[in-house]
């Protein structure tokens, strides 16, 4: 593994698990895609830091079990700005 990308999912799994972001969140702010944060947290992290992809991965467990949550806001205050 090139000394960039195990820099970068170092740097990327330390903010999703210190902030809680989430994976589109994470990629907007390093510049890369979902996907490439998804395979670095996923598949290079846990042959990195064992420990950090397990904090990782419960962080991003949390987010999707709120994503239903956070949909249904988006959708509430679209509407409500339609019916004003």
């Amino acid at each position: 593994m090139n000394d960039f990308i195990w820099k970068r999912v170092l740097e990327v799994s330390q903010y999703i698990y210190r902030t809680g972001a989430t994976v589109r969140d994470t990629a907007r702010e390093f510049g890369v895609s979902k996907s490439t944060v998804h395979k670095d947290v996923a598949e290079r992290l846990p042959r990195i830091n064992a420990e950090l992809a397990d904090q990782v991965r419960r962080v991003l467990e949390f987010n999707k079990a709120q994503r239903h949550i956070r949909g249904g806001e988006a959708t509430r205050r679209k509407y409500q700005a339609i019916t004003r």
